[in-house]
């Protein structure tokens, strides 16, 4: 079974940055043959999609984070990225990664944008 261990969250002001990674772990032969997701769970909210991006490189984002974040991955490190840039506060939420097709979650890491 693969394990993600999320890292690079912080406290950061509205219009800031961060860098989030996501380490994979474990059985990860196929890390690089599968889609991998960043995700969000806000303070009494559910989790929510964030950015996709598939084995070939393509990405995708939910509208609220499009021309804000972006999604890469370093197969060779069995790690995803996500660049946030111009930060809002309703982006506060803990982060976490995860392939398409499920599996274990991390504990993710904290994302507070202060206003």
């Amino acid at each position: 079974q693969v394990q993600f261990v999320e890292s690079g969250g912080g406290l950061v002001q509205a219009g800031g940055s961060l860098r989030l990674s996501c380490a994979a772990s474990g059985s990860t032969f196929s890390f690089n043959i599968k889609s991998i997701g960043w995700y969000r769970q806000a303070p009494g909210s559910g989790r929510e999609w964030v950015a996709i991006i598939t084995s070939a490189g393509n990405s995708n984002y939910v509208d609220s984070v499009k021309g804000r974040f972006t999604i890469s991955r370093d197969n060779a490190k069995n790690t995803v990225y996500l660049q946030m840039n111009s930060l809002k506060p309703e982006d506060t939420a803990v982060y976490y990664c995860n392939y398409l097709t499920g599996g274990a979650w991390g504990r993710g890491t904290q994302v507070t944008v202060s206003s």
